[in-house]
């Protein structure tokens, strides 16, 4: 059974108008201010990561170099825990597309070791996944050792959002230039 929809309320009499208007007293309209636009809010900054990043960075330039160059042979490569050597096979073929890169070249140690550290907090921010640094070979440094190039060897090792690094290939730096992956944003 349908129901039948109600019938319009009746418009109200003269007299029922006026008792209401006696009821309700004086009434003034209210002028409706526009609501605020509000900002967009800035996005989150890892306070928390550049503190460590900072502490990281003075702990490294306290130490001296943990290693001698001899032991680092002629080729880096990295791969984090947990993962698959799939991942350092892939990189070390090329199959990831290099999106930023960073030459070191005629850096002292202290400011290649900043320059790093932004560049790849930059990459990060900007969602990037694979990046190359150029640190040379070491030919002409003080006794014949790769400083840049041991630099950024423990640099990457000990940063969190690296997942892999592997020398690059011959025709894009060789050993003098090193092709990191980083871990994807959350």
């Amino acid at each position: 059974m349908k129901r039948r929809p109600a019938p319009p309320p009746a418009a109200p009499s003269e007299d029922e108008r006026a008792l209401f208007l006696d009821a309700v007293g004086p009434v003034r309209r209210i002028e409706v201010e526009p609501s605020a636009i509000e900002r967009p809010k800035p996005a989150p900054r890892p306070r928390q990561r550049e503190a460590d990043e900072r502490q990281a960075a003075e702990d490294f330039r306290l130490r001296p170099f943990e290693f001698a160059a001899d032991s680092l042979g002629d080729a880096l490569e990295y791969l984090a825990d947990g993962h698959s050597p799939k991942l350092l096979k892939d990189l070390k073929r090329g199959r990831f597309a290099v999106q930023d890169e960073l030459d070191l070249h005629r850096m002292h140690a202290a400011l290649a070791d900043d320059a790093i550290r932004i560049f790849l907090a930059e990459a990060h921010q900007r969602g990037f996944r694979c990046v190359r640094i150029i640190h040379g070979k070491g030919l002409r440094s003080k006794d014949a050792t790769p400083v840049l190039k041991s630099l950024t060897d423990k640099v990457l090792r000990y940063r969190g959002d690296v997942l892999a690094f592997a020398s690059a290939r011959p025709g894009e730096g060789g050993t003098g230039a090193v092709v990191v992956l980083l871990r994807r944003q959350r």
